[in-house]
């Protein structure tokens, strides 16, 4: 979401492969370059997400619930589990001071976000319905709480990159809630 200009890299790469300039011309003569255009082209797709690892993720999790039906709620219940433990422990100022730097509080926000949006990706009803064991509301509450810099980029995650925010089953102080 921050570095769109590693899109704009992997654009002006593919067209100098394509063209045969650059690229060949640098090579000894029977060498390939170490980054074919079919991988180039890979790249350039998968950089394309505004948050790359986690559609792979959202998309690893979902295949996988789908081949395993049976494994549903147990996937659900330890994303949602894990995301109640993120959300108390940032909330318990006793743990918070026991970090031993500033930015395990951040990577905590982090990993409570992506698991929010993979539980919303993985589970059918999603992470907004009213059943959800998702405490989405105390989520995005503590994150509004913290410093625009560090909160704005996770709130942004869950506004664009969840499945099911703008569905009917969405409770409106939710969506009211997220509203950029």
């Amino acid at each position: 979401m921050k570095t769109p200009a590693i899109q704009n890299d992997f654009s002006y790469y593919r067209r100098s492969v394509s063209r045969g300039g650059l690229i060949n011309a640098e090579l000894p003569p029977g060498e390939e370059p170490h980054i074919t255009a079919e991988v180039a082209n890979r790249m350039s797709l998968f950089y394309a997400q505004a948050t790359p690892m986690l559609k792979v993720l959202s998309e690893a999790t979902s295949q996988f619930v789908n081949d395993n039906q049976q494994d549903l709620e147990n996937t659900t219940e330890t994303l949602s589990t894990m995301a109640k433990v993120c959300l108390r422990m940032l909330e318990n100022p006793k743990l918070v001071a026991q970090f031993s730097r500033e930015e395990t509080s951040l990577l905590v926000l982090r990993v409570m976000v992506g698991l929010i949006i993979l539980y919303d990706w993985v589970h059918p009803s999603g992470a907004f319905c009213r059943s959800s064991s998702v405490d989405v509301k105390g989520c995005v509450k503590f994150l509004q709480q913290q410093p625009p810099t560090k909160a704005e980029p996770l709130l942004n995650a869950l506004r664009y990159t969840t499945k099911h925010l703008n569905h009917q089953s969405t409770p409106k102080n939710i969506r009211t809630l997220l509203a950029a």
